[in-house]
């Protein structure tokens, strides 16, 4: 009998649900958006009820498409949005407060006083994290700031904070498991990456209440059982949305890197073992934990990516869809230079501006829509530039292979524009859902359906894209970038 696996992504804009077979094929496939809340400029928010019920709909519909035994599925993997945080109480499992999702900066104050007080190396030092709103810490504190019975019941032990994969897996284990893993732990600035143990200098400075925090166990691992048409399956691999991509690209390997082209866009390197300390803007974070064996990663993050397409869509509404920015970008004028720095709501690594907003630079009467939209595809490459510049400092290793993933990395224009920018080939697979597959993967190992080393032979590559324009001519436009980049920061701080 064939072995499947469900995986559930529960991403920044959408649920998604996938079905795979044991030789990462996708059986069934499932998606819903949901509402994305702005209360204020720069606080950005989810309704915790609306994402589970988005969540459940998609499980429901793969099941439904579903026509092999439901005994044949094996096991099930979560991954999900990073560090938005949800507070609910135990005992009636309802929200007291939207989810406050990791874009969100309406904490950027409380960070600052923090920074002020020096405490920016002790949280460094203890997390790899840069001390930021980004996080989930300052957000669990707001919470308790904010909302009066959500700090009563901390003292009645009736308050559970937790990461949007522990808010999934205690609603589909009918509230029986309170847990996360390591690599969502290790992004709440709450968790000591070498003790792997929730800190309590950490918990004191954010004013968090420890027995409100989920147990943390290791990436492939037994999270709970959910009960689908009265046959238990097991949760058995659970992971951050972008770590759960870097194992889904077999990056296992020191050295090794993916960028995810999400809402947001990650770019992670596998350092092995070893921790290493970022001099250049990066984070240090654990990547995934199998067993005893812990694996870390530098990461830097963009904020907006994806994003800053779907503001060409609903926001400009120069586009139908996300598709036809391809085709815009292949019309646009090339001499038209047009920079987009779309710093929405900040810009990440390497620079951790929480002030930046963003900016179109260098209109002529000619631009138009198509080189609007050609300069905010370009925006992603340039960014992921910034980041592997800084990665490259800080690991002292020289790129040769990028692997790609995400809704954008189907841009055919965006990848061969990366590629020219990075002057390295850059390596997308045959499955784009690497965020759901390597949860899946990890799924998979934790129930015995695979080994760790056969999982390369699992992955396929459709196509490589290999540097069209010179280097000196590259440097040329990356170097106007940062200048581009230099002028917004300069007018918003």
């Amino acid at each position: 009998m064939e072995n499947y696996i469900i995986s559930l992504d529960q991403g920044t804009t959408s649920s998604r649900s996938i079905i795979f077979d044991s030789n990462s094929n996708i059986i069934s496939i499932h998606q819903k958006e949901f509402k994305q809340i702005f209360p204020k400029s720069g606080w950005v928010e989810h309704d915790p009820l609306e994402i589970l019920n988005s969540q459940k709909r998609t499980l429901n519909s793969v099941l439904k498409d579903f026509s092999f035994d439901k005994k044949s599925i094996k096991t099930i993997g979560i991954t999900n949005q990073r560090e938005t945080i949800v507070a609910w109480n135990k005992n009636n499992g309802l929200p007291y407060y939207n989810a406050i999702v990791w874009q969100d900066t309406r904490t950027s104050d409380f960070c600052k006083n923090l920074i002020d007080k020096n405490l920016s190396k002790t949280i460094l030092d203890k997390t790899g994290l840069v001390l930021d709103s980004y996080f989930s810490a300052s957000k669990m504190n707001w919470i308790l700031e904010n909302c009066p019975k959500a700090k009563e019941d901390v003292e009645k032990g009736e308050l559970l904070f937790g990461t949007i994969d522990s808010w999934l897996i205690w609603n589909l284990t009918d509230r029986k498991s309170f847990v996360t893993d390591v690599s969502n732990a290790s992004r709440t600035l709450l968790f000591n990456i070498d003790t792997l143990e929730w800190d309590d200098e950490l918990l004191e400075i954010f004013g968090i209440n420890k027995n409100c925090l989920p147990e943390v166990k290791a990436s492939s691992d037994y999270f709970g059982e959910v009960n689908i048409e009265n046959h238990i399956i097991p949760i058995n691999g659970v992971a951050g949305d972008q770590q759960a991509a870097l194992f889904g690209q077999c990056c296992f390997e020191k050295g090794m890197a993916k960028n995810t082209y999400g809402t947001g866009c990650f770019m992670l390197m596998n350092t092995g073992n070893e921790r290493i300390e970022s001099h250049n803007g990066l984070l240090s974070t654990i990547a995934w934990k199998i067993g005893n064996q812990v694996t870390y990663a530098l990461e830097g993050s963009v904020f907006v990516a994806g994003s800053a397409i779907q503001w060409l869509r609903d926001g400009l509404q120069i586009i139908e869809n996300a598709t036809a920015s391809e085709k815009l970008a292949k019309e646009a004028n090339p001499n038209n230079e047009v920079y987009v720095v779309p710093a929405f709501v900040g810009l990440g690594a390497p620079y951790w501006d929480m002030n930046a907003r963003g900016g179109i630079l260098g209109l002529t009467r000619d631009t138009g829509i198509a080189e609007i939209t050609k300069a905010t595809l370009d925006s992603l490459a340039y960014q992921t530039k910034d980041v592997l510049n800084a990665m490259m400092k800080d690991s002292k290793i020289d790129l040769k292979i990028l692997r790609v993933d995400g809704g954008a990395s189907a841009n055919n224009y965006l990848m061969q524009f990366q590629s020219d920018m990075l002057q390295i080939q850059i390596d997308r697979p045959i499955c784009k859902e690497s965020t759901a597959l390597g949860v899946a993967f990890l799924a998979g190992i934790g129930a015995g359906i695979w080994k760790k080393e056969e999982l390369h032979n699992i992955r396929k590559v459709e196509k490589v894209f290999e540097p069209n324009l010179d280097e000196k001519t590259s440097e040329i436009k990356y170097q106007k970038w940062e200048k581009a980049v230099e002028v917004i920061r300069s007018w918003t701080n």
